[in-house]
């Protein structure tokens, strides 16, 4: 049995893996001159490998995509994956959010280990190979080096990413290959990214780059569905980012692909009920400057107390109503979400009605896909990665099988 594999990120990777096991020779194929880049980024911020939400909740994150994933996750969840890293000697925890890191928060000593083992399983590995597609007589093509190859295979499993950070790889240049072979890929589209406001430039200057910390937010979908997240986010030149931001990113993408505009409202005391607030915010300043008054008696400051001065009219902040009422419910329009290429991760992809459970295309018998490339989201916190990891397990164990029902009828 001689597999294919088509891109180096995690999904491919684990494709590779239990293929391996399974028994088949895999080449593995990657257009950058080394696999897993994207991985190894994800590591500066402490590799997030999964989550330790329960099996509830941990799929409610892939949201209108979450009976499709449920059986990649059945077959390798959090706790599954958990235990694949410490086979490979790398110890994880779990952090106060729930998140789950590797002891040492790095990715190159678990992608060190990882390779090891494949290799000695039996990996090959061909960088700087570029896939292109078929030839007429259905060979894989790319573009090497040294020119133009093609490759048979038995079976093929594309791991190609979706189509944020092209510059390591996932670019979408897969996509027109599939569609003229007439598979239904919905357009690419940024997930988990930041938003433009358009601020004023007094408070760019004073304020881009700054974290706002623990506020609540709440966002509407275009079906009237509502979002509520608790976190912390970033002002941008252009807007706001980060992980709040990223968790409702879904709903602002598609109301403003709907109505042209997005509104977040934005919850600056998460800690203090309404009511409270006003009564607080009614107590005499005297001779107190408003921003004095702010802070001492909403906590209310720096960047929050800005971003208030920015949305809120100068008649508001007199009214100690209007003025609770919008730090409780702060709402920001925002214009546009940021550039695909500039997402950590992409939504849209190979839709899941052209595949069958085992993630072979229905229409091109003895191909599979696997991870990004597939139409599914989610947010950051670990529920990317693992789902890439589980689908690649479901890619390369439906490959094995797929296999297996070939050779079975070749006999009879």
């Amino acid at each position: 049995m001689n597999i294919a594999i088509i891109g180096g990120g995690p999904a491919g990777l684990m494709a590779a893996d239990v293929a391996l096991a399974g028994g088949a020779q895999v080449t593995l194929y990657d257009s950058m001159p080394s696999v897993g880049r994207k991985f190894l980024l994800a590591g500066k911020g402490g590799l997030n490998l999964t989550h330790s939400d329960p099996s509830d909740l941990f799929l409610s994150r892939y949201g209108d995509r979450r009976a499709q994933v449920a059986p990649w996750l059945a077959e390798f969840g959090s706790d599954a994956l958990r235990a694949w890293a410490r086979g490979l000697g790398i110890e994880t925890y779990v952090g106060s959010s729930g998140r789950v890191f590797p002891m040492d928060m790095k990715a190159a000593p678990l992608l060190r280990a990882w390779l090891r083992r494949l290799r000695q399983a039996g990996l090959t590995i061909q960088v700087r190979h570029r896939w292109c597609g078929w030839d007429e007589h259905k060979a894989l093509r790319f573009e090497t080096p040294h020119g133009a190859a093609a490759v048979r295979a038995d079976a093929v499993i594309l791991a190609l990413g979706g189509g944020s950070w092209p510059q390591l790889g996932s670019d979408g240049a897969w996509v027109p290959v599939l569609a003229a072979r007439s598979i239904a890929i919905a357009p690419l589209r940024p997930a988990n990214c930041g938003f433009d406001v358009g601020w004023t430039e007094h408070f760019r200057t004073k304020f881009a780059g700054h974290p706002v910390k623990t506020v609540g937010v709440v966002a509407k979908s275009p079906t009237g569905a509502v979002m509520r997240r608790m976190g912390e986010f970033v002002i941008t030149d252009t807007g706001v980012e980060g992980g709040v931001i990223y968790a409702v990113a879904p709903f602002l993408r598609d109301e403003i692909e709907a109505t042209g505009r997005g509104t977040l409202r934005l919850d600056l005391a998460p800690d203090r009920e309404l009511p409270r607030l006003i009564k607080d915010l009614s107590q005499p300043r005297g001779k107190k400057t408003m921003a004095t008054h702010l802070q001492r008696r909403a906590n209310i400051d720096g960047v929050k107390a800005g971003l208030l001065r920015e949305f809120v009219s100068k008649e508001d902040f007199t009214d100690p109503t209007r003025l609770a009422s919008a730090i409780k419910s702060l709402p920001l329009t925002l214009k546009a979400a940021r550039p695909l290429q500039e997402a950590i991760s992409s939504a849209g992809g190979v839709t899941c009605e052209a595949l069958d459970k085992r993630l072979m295309l229905k229409a091109l018998p003895g191909v599979f896909c696997a991870g990004e490339m597939v139409d599914w989201e989610a947010p950051t916190g670990g529920y990317l990665l693992t789902a890439c990891f589980a689908s690649g397990r479901t890619a390369g164990a439906g490959a094995l099988a797929w296999l297996a029902e070939r050779a079975e009828r070749a006999k009879s």
